[in-house]
Protein backbone atom coordinates (compact mmCIF):
# COMPACT_ATOMS: atom_id res chain seq x y z
CA UNK A 1 0.00 0.00 0.00
CA UNK A 2 2.60 2.71 0.49
CA UNK A 3 4.08 2.26 -3.22
CA UNK A 4 0.11 3.44 -3.85
CA UNK A 5 1.18 6.96 -1.84
CA UNK A 6 3.48 9.81 -2.52
CA UNK A 7 5.07 10.88 1.09
CA UNK A 8 4.97 14.78 0.70
CA UNK A 9 6.22 15.58 3.78
CA UNK A 10 5.65 16.54 7.71
CA UNK A 11 2.28 17.75 8.62
CA UNK A 12 4.56 20.42 10.61
CA UNK A 13 5.63 22.11 7.15
CA UNK A 14 2.09 23.92 6.66
CA UNK A 15 0.73 25.47 9.28
CA UNK A 16 -2.99 25.61 10.26
CA UNK A 17 -5.13 28.27 8.40
CA UNK A 18 -2.75 28.16 5.20
CA UNK A 19 -1.47 26.18 2.23
CA UNK A 20 1.49 25.13 0.09
CA UNK A 21 1.75 24.04 -2.68
CA UNK A 22 3.39 20.91 -5.04
CA UNK A 23 4.34 21.52 -8.60
CA UNK A 24 3.65 18.24 -10.85
CA UNK A 25 5.79 17.81 -13.75
CA UNK A 26 3.80 17.70 -16.41
CA UNK A 27 1.01 18.67 -14.53
CA UNK A 28 -1.29 20.85 -12.43
CA UNK A 29 -0.14 22.79 -9.67
CA UNK A 30 -1.50 21.01 -6.46
CA UNK A 31 -2.84 23.31 -3.43
CA UNK A 32 -2.41 21.48 0.42
CA UNK A 33 -4.60 22.82 2.58
CA UNK A 34 -3.91 22.25 6.63
CA UNK A 35 -7.35 23.87 8.42
CA UNK A 36 -7.82 25.61 11.83
CA UNK A 37 -9.53 22.23 13.06
CA UNK A 38 -6.41 20.14 11.97
CA UNK A 39 -7.62 18.83 9.14
CA UNK A 40 -5.61 18.59 5.72
CA UNK A 41 -7.47 18.61 1.94
CA UNK A 42 -5.44 18.45 -1.63
CA UNK A 43 -7.22 20.23 -4.57
CA UNK A 44 -6.16 21.52 -7.97
CA UNK A 45 -4.28 25.42 -7.33
CA UNK A 46 -7.02 26.32 -9.99
CA UNK A 47 -10.02 28.50 -8.96
CA UNK A 48 -12.99 27.12 -11.81
CA UNK A 49 -14.18 30.59 -12.21
CA UNK A 50 -11.03 32.50 -13.51
CA UNK A 51 -8.08 30.06 -12.57
CA UNK A 52 -6.94 31.92 -9.54
CA UNK A 53 -4.60 30.60 -7.53
CA UNK A 54 -6.51 29.03 -4.31
CA UNK A 55 -3.65 28.30 -2.02
CA UNK A 56 -2.83 32.24 -1.98
CA UNK A 57 -6.95 32.35 -0.58
CA UNK A 58 -8.32 32.78 2.74
CA UNK A 59 -9.10 29.41 4.65
CA UNK A 60 -11.91 29.26 6.89
CA UNK A 61 -13.48 26.25 8.34
CA UNK A 62 -13.55 23.43 5.21
CA UNK A 63 -13.28 27.11 2.75
CA UNK A 64 -10.79 28.27 0.95
CA UNK A 65 -11.47 31.72 -0.78
CA UNK A 66 -10.47 32.46 -3.77
CA UNK A 67 -8.17 35.74 -3.89
CA UNK A 68 -9.19 36.82 -7.01
CA UNK A 69 -13.06 37.36 -7.12
CA UNK A 70 -13.66 36.01 -3.62
CA UNK A 71 -15.47 32.98 -4.77
CA UNK A 72 -15.87 29.73 -2.07
CA UNK A 73 -14.72 26.97 -2.66
CA UNK A 74 -15.23 23.56 -0.48
CA UNK A 75 -11.89 21.68 0.26
CA UNK A 76 -13.67 18.49 0.86
CA UNK A 77 -15.80 18.28 -2.52
CA UNK A 78 -13.84 21.03 -4.61
CA UNK A 79 -17.73 22.51 -5.11
CA UNK A 80 -18.08 26.49 -5.49
CA UNK A 81 -20.70 27.24 -2.58
CA UNK A 82 -23.49 30.37 -2.84
CA UNK A 83 -24.67 31.24 -6.06
CA UNK A 84 -21.18 30.62 -7.95
CA UNK A 85 -21.30 27.33 -10.15
CA UNK A 86 -17.89 25.47 -11.01
CA UNK A 87 -16.23 22.29 -9.21
CA UNK A 88 -11.96 22.02 -8.79
CA UNK A 89 -10.67 18.58 -8.94
CA UNK A 90 -10.28 17.01 -5.14
CA UNK A 91 -6.66 14.58 -4.42
CA UNK A 92 -7.25 12.00 -1.91
CA UNK A 93 -5.15 12.78 0.93
CA UNK A 94 -3.69 10.86 4.07
CA UNK A 95 -2.29 11.36 7.05
CA UNK A 96 -0.01 8.59 9.16
CA UNK A 97 2.85 8.94 11.58
CA UNK A 98 2.49 12.82 11.21
CA UNK A 99 3.16 12.78 7.53
CA UNK A 100 0.85 13.29 4.31
CA UNK A 101 0.36 11.30 1.14
CA UNK A 102 -1.52 12.10 -1.27
CA UNK A 103 -2.78 9.11 -3.73
CA UNK A 104 -0.16 8.68 -6.63
CA UNK A 105 -1.81 8.12 -9.41
CA UNK A 106 -4.25 11.45 -8.75
CA UNK A 107 -0.48 12.80 -8.96
CA UNK A 108 1.29 11.03 -11.37
CA UNK A 109 -1.67 10.40 -13.50
CA UNK A 110 -3.01 14.12 -13.58
CA UNK A 111 -2.46 15.70 -16.85
CA UNK A 112 -2.44 19.62 -17.59
CA UNK A 113 -6.03 20.70 -19.48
Amino acid sequence: MIGEWLDIGPVGQISPGNARTLPVQGGEEIAVFHTLDNQFYALVNKCPHKQGPLSQGIVHGSVVTCPLHSWNISLKTGEAQGEDKGCVPTIPLKVDAGRIYLLREAVVGRSAA
